[in-house]
């Protein structure tokens, strides 16, 4: 593995798709949350847990399960823990006209099959776990 300053550097969308679910799934988190296209590079920092996903452009992905429509950037960054991702950037879901962004990601620790989503505003939504699984 490729490291910078300290941490793990994926380079090309097959190796960085498979760190950013391997992070997912190491820090218990569902693994259709970062549903990625065309990633240029993924890294990570395992002494601070910060995290950062570059791909070529923004995505849209709807969630069915609970009809939200989700906006990855091309550059989203955070800083990822158990079941939880802090300081989120470059993540927006959509919320009647709003964009807001999405400042934070919990999974509920003992599991409850509740995630919660925490915007800048301070508003919190939460979901079924489920609603966010691969292929979703």
């Amino acid at each position: 593995m490729a490291e910078k300053e300290g941490g793990i550097v994926k380079k090309g969308h097959d190796e960085g798709l498979k760190l950013a679910f391997s992070l997912l799934q190491e820090f218990e988190l569902p693994h259709g949350l970062l549903p990625l296209a065309d990633v240029v590079e993924v890294g990570f920092v395992k002494t601070t847990g910060y995290m950062w996903i570059v791909q070529k452009k923004k995505v849209e992905h709807e969630f069915k399960l609970i009809s939200k429509l989700v906006s990855y950037d091309t550059e989203i960054t955070g800083f990822i823990s158990k079941k939880k991702i802090k300081k989120l950037k470059g993540v927006k879901a959509k919320e009647f006209v709003l964009w807001p962004p999405v400042s934070e990601i919990t999974v509920d620790d003992p599991p409850s099959g509740k995630i919660h989503f925490k915007s800048l505003a301070g508003i919190t939504k939460t979901f079924p776990v489920e609603a966010f699984a691969a292929g979703q």
